[in-house]
């Protein structure tokens, strides 16, 4: 197996590997979990993807979440992300289904804002456009790294709320139905995930946060953004362009990414599967010892 860096600093390109030969070798799984703790960001070229063989090569990595309510692919393993309707047309772009796929656009780490927060997800590109419809990746250990040592000790101890409401409504005000507003409450973060396997730090961050555990509002929003904005500034993110038969798999415990637009009138179809954390991936005490509604 040859891992080749295509990111600045953190992702990386797998290659003499499929995902058929992790879910047979232990060797090949153990080869690509090392990589995946180191690089963040894995990318599979060129593989013979169904929804069966990417949901095999998901499993070795932990259990795999079940779609939540209001997204395509509800009850499955499988989040469906297309702009394809249910009459094979491609929806107008104001759309519901649309606006959805445009909230992907946000800088965000995929399921902060659920009661067990997510390990990996794994993308596969099946129906793609002839251009546009990257998505872009940050390393926010990196960007813990390079943060002022005070700062980052404060981190170390701080909690930020997150929320699906909040980053859906910066999209459109009511794009988060009541049935997911009462499914998904605000849940509390440590904003710094420390990896088990290397010890190295993460801040952990996104759209879907929106207040610090005891900091007045605004001044916990100011951080927040702050923090996002030094982890996304010019020159530390890798971009994927996608073909088809592309799988990336990413950390989103160090990891941010967001869609770029693609063309409203072109078909796009990627399917996710998204594998839960667990107490060896470092969840234990990632939670606040007493949990509390933010003001």
């Amino acid at each position: 197996m040859d891992v080749v860096r295509v990111g600045p600093g953190f992702a990386a390109e797998i290659r003499g590997v499929t995902l058929g030969d992790v879910v047979r070798s232990k060797a090949a799984y153990a080869a690509v979990r090392a990589a995946f703790e180191a690089h963040s960001v894995l990318v599979f070229r060129d593989q013979d993807v169904s929804d069966e063989k990417q949901l095999a090569f998901s499993r070795r990595f932990g259990p795999p979440e079940v779609t939540k309510v209001g997204s395509m692919g509800t009850g499955s393993h499988f989040v469906i992300l297309t702009t394809i309707g249910p009459d094979g047309k491609v929806v107008p772009p104001d759309h519901r289904q649309a606006l959805r796929s445009k909230a992907n656009q946000l800088w965000h780490t995929d399921s902060s804002f659920k009661r067990v927060p997510a390990l990996t997800s794994i993308l596969s590109a099946r129906v793609i456009p002839d251009h546009g419809g990257e998505t872009e990746f940050v390393s926010t250990r990196l960007a813990f790294e390079l943060l002022d040592e005070s700062l980052a000790k404060q981190l170390e101890n701080s909690f930020a709320w997150h929320s699906y409401a909040h980053s859906r409504d910066q999209i459109a005000p009511g794009l988060a139905t009541p049935e997911e507003m009462a499914v998904l409450p605000p849940v509390c973060w440590r904003m710094v995930w420390r990896n088990p396997t290397n010890g190295r730090g993460a801040l952990y961050l996104a759209s879907h946060a929106y207040a610090i555990e005891g900091m007045a509002a605004a001044t916990g929003k100011k951080l927040i953004d702050e923090l996002m904005a030094a982890a996304t500034a010019p020159g530390t993110a890798y971009l994927h362009k996608w073909r088809q038969g592309d799988v990336v798999m990413w950390d989103n415990r160090a990891t941010m990414h967001r869609g770029r637009p693609w063309p409203a009138h072109e078909p796009r179809l990627m399917i996710r599967t998204t594998i839960s954390a667990t107490e060896a991936d470092g969840l234990a005490g990632m939670g606040l010892p007493s949990p509390q509604a933010a003001e």
